[in-house]
């Protein structure tokens, strides 16, 4: 009869222990959450658009604690699309940028890197120079200023962006050169990592990869080629460059 009395006590304190272990771990569990690097797909989504409606849309973002970054694009035409990126702290929209390419251009935004401090870049398309505002005024003295010579070929934008406002700090072009007539082509970033000095980029270049002089690497095989670029963090100058199957 004591054993059948003490049970009920001995099972509410239980309960007690375990909603209090909940309300104990769930915070901590959420402020832990951390996705520091995510290239993918580029989605489409607008300034005015909520949280719930850009997350549910599954393109890059970055996360550290309550924080996330969301990088996409508009589509502002039928025939063009400008970049979009947005920070929203504990769902609460802080700031959203719509400004950095408004040309004809065809840009998009589809890689984000943030080590939750001050160093966020994000990764952007571009498929031409147009007449207008575009990277190009984030990217004079930097490794490459522009998209160069030709268009059509969809090449990348690696920008340096304050994690506070959404401002560009800095930004350089990242293309492949065609050795028969130095034209720009296609390049698409696949991974970003950074080791508190360096902003190591992934891609897989068309023919042919540039080396950090900046000229076309001579290479064996068919394209794309798997490409491996170190920038200094103030993407000024490329530290190395390597393919595999290029020199």
């Amino acid at each position: 009869m004591i054993k059948y009395r003490q049970l009920p006590k001995y099972l509410a304190f239980l309960s007690l222990a375990a909603v209090f272990s909940a309300d104990l771990v769930t915070p901590s569990a959420i402020a832990q959450t951390t996705i520091k690097s995510s290239v993918r797909n580029a989605v489409t989504f607008t300034c005015n658009d909520s949280e719930a409606t850009i997350k549910a849309k599954n393109g890059p973002k970055v996360v550290i604690g309550l924080t996330t970054i969301y990088i996409g694009y508009q589509q502002v035409s039928s025939k063009n699309k400008d970049p979009r990126i947005v920070r929203f702290d504990n769902g609460v929209k802080t700031w959203c940028r719509s400004d950095y390419e408004t040309t004809g251009d065809d840009g998009t935004g589809y890689g984000l890197y943030w080590d939750g401090g001050s160093n966020l870049y994000g990764v952007f398309t571009s498929t031409g120079t147009q007449t207008g505002n575009d990277f190009r005024r984030f990217a004079s003295g930097r490794w490459l200023s522009s998209y160069g010579s030709g268009g059509g070929a969809k090449v990348a934008v690696i920008a340096r962006i304050n994690p506070s406002n959404g401002n560009v700090t800095s930004a350089s072009y990242l293309s492949a050169k065609k050795p028969s007539d130095g034209k720009s082509n296609s390049l698409l970033v696949t991974g970003l990592s950074w080791n508190g000095t360096n902003l190591t980029v992934q891609a897989d270049s068309w023919w042919s990869p540039r080396r950090p002089d900046k000229n076309h690497m001579n290479c064996s095989g068919s394209s794309p080629f798997k490409y491996t670029v170190v920038f200094a963090g103030d993407l000024k100058t490329v530290k190395s460059a390597s393919a595999i199957n290029c020199s």
